[in-house]
């Protein structure tokens, strides 16, 4: 017997508006039975565990244990931009003048994401 992972939760201020910003980073719908002033939000991921937004009461105030990493359709770059664009916050710029490496940004409740280089990016850099 094993356990099936059925979702991933992140703690929250404002539900809604958290997966607001992660259903536009991901391009997937929030659950339909959802919305506003509900304290507790899913977003529909393809296949896999859902996005869990659980409104908690306390304020974020360290450095999460766990985090998204997230690995980009288009460039590294050009989702950086587009993320950037949504609302996260850039903490930390770890991109090597090579292409390796990654971007730290945080969502609009600070809670840290990483994003990666794409599989063209990598390609690229392979040769």
């Amino acid at each position: 017997m094993v356990s099936v992972l059925q979702n991933v939760a992140v703690d929250c201020a404002d539900a809604y508006e958290l997966a607001r910003f992660w259903s536009g980073v991901l391009g997937r719908p929030l659950h339909p039975e959802d919305g506003p002033g509900d304290p507790e939000i899913d977003v529909m991921l393809p296949e896999g565990p859902l996005l869990h937004f659980n409104q908690v009461p306390e304020p974020k105030t360290i450095k999460n244990r766990l985090h998204l990493c997230l690995r980009p359709e288009t460039t590294r770059e050009e989702e950086v931009e587009r993320l950037l664009g949504l609302g996260a916050t850039l903490l930390d710029d770890r991109r090597e003048p090579d292409g390796a490496g990654w971007v730290v940004l945080a969502d609009p409740e600070g809670n840290e994401f990483c994003v990666l280089r794409s599989a063209a990016d990598r390609a690229a850099t392979a040769s």
